[in-house]
């Protein structure tokens, strides 16, 4: 391993060795605390325009599984610790340095991540770069932005994914960015998913007479994306809907509501969610970097979760249109399934309950 460099936008860098492809890799960083999960953290659509920074220190010990992946890699870059170069499991078929040569995704080891995390938390996210060496100029690295996220990570065609047994109800999920488990906790639960794209217009997801529409999550500003939220727009009153992370955030822009951008965001499998006006609190993996204002709906929705930690919209509810959304992962892969009933009540919306 040669040497490399990480480069924020201020100019501080810290050195330590390349990972992962050659070439130079510029993003938003971003920091995540699972401990584990972190196949499905670098498959996981919603990292586009980002690198990604492990704050657990040991990373790559149960190597590479491709049964495990959520989507196609799209982090511009991946900081860890250390990294295991001699993996130990069953089901791995690589190891992490060859699966990120693979993907074309560059990277760094040997770094101080704990400093890394300090500074994301006192400073918030910012643009960082994985590079050989520390250039002069670094104007292109301050005018990075992340934009246009959504467009990549989208599938291009619609498809079809078959309900596990008998085919029980039709839904289509919008793709954004979806992770791969949210076709599978509806396919358990009887349900045929159309997959279509992101710019897929109302009029013809409703001209299909699906039972049920799903909004995925996805990366980057919920509000660049004035197509899709014009089309939830149209959707929303018309069919049950249940969407997740972006989803939650473009429902709530599409109903009027407005969503800001967090310090540092929640990114982990470790986020504590309170239930509003209840007793309970969940455990929940998160990825996002923007956060509904729940005030802004005031009289249109009614919140259901809030974080536990710093008080945000983690959820909302919109009375008499058969539409609930959520800002956390309820199909939480990697992660704590404590959420995963969520899925039920959107099956019970497209079976008859008309309340919700």
């Amino acid at each position: 391993m040669g040497k490399a460099y990480l480069v924020l936008s201020d100019g501080r860098a810290f050195a330590g060795e390349r990972i992962g492809a050659p070439g130079t890799g510029v993003g938003e960083l971003v920091f995540t605390t699972g401990m584990v999960g972190y196949l499905e953290t670098l498959t996981d659509p919603s990292y586009a325009g980002q690198i990604v920074m492990q704050t657990f220190p040991q990373i790559g010990n149960y190597g590479v599984i491709p049964a495990d992946f959520e989507g196609k890699c799209a982090a511009r870059g991946y900081v860890v610790r250390e990294l295991c170069d001699a993996p130990s499991n069953f089901r791995s078929e690589a190891d992490l340095d060859t699966f990120l040569k693979r993907e074309g995704v560059p990277g760094i080891c040997g770094v101080d991540t704990r400093e890394l995390t300090r500074i994301l938390r006192e400073e918030g996210v910012g643009n960082a770069m994985i590079c050989d060496a520390v250039p002069d100029d670094l104007s292109a690295l301050r005018a990075f932005a992340v934009r246009g996220v959504v467009a990549e990570v989208s599938q291009r065609e619609k498809s079809v994914c078959p309900a596990a047994g008998e085919t029980l109800y039709r839904v289509t999920l919008i793709d954004y960015g979806a992770k791969g488990n949210i076709i599978r906790c509806l396919q358990k639960r009887g349900c045929e998913v159309t997959v279509v794209p992101h710019d897929t217009a109302a009029e013809e997801i409703l001209a299909a007479r699906p039972d049920g529409v799903m909004l995925s999550n996805g990366p980057g500003d919920p509000a660049e994306n004035t197509f899709e939220i014009a089309q939830i727009a149209k959707l929303v009153g018309e069919v049950p809907v249940f969407g997740i992370c972006l989803g939650h955030q473009l429902t709530a822009l599409a109903l009027g509501g407005r969503t800001i951008k967090l310090k540092y965001g929640h990114r982990g499998a470790n986020q504590p969610v309170r239930e509003r006006g209840g007793t309970r609190a969940y455990i929940t993996t998160q990825n996002h970097g923007y956060a509904v204002q729940s005030e802004s709906l005031a009289g249109v929705g009614r919140e259901l979760y809030v974080n536990a930690n710093d008080g945000s919209c983690e959820g909302m509810e919109y009375p008499g249109k058969r539409c609930f959304t959520v800002q956390f992962h309820p199909e939480a892969c990697a992660g704590p399934q404590d959420m995963e009933f969520l899925f039920d009540r959107f099956v019970g919306m497209m079976g008859g309950d008309r309340r919700a």
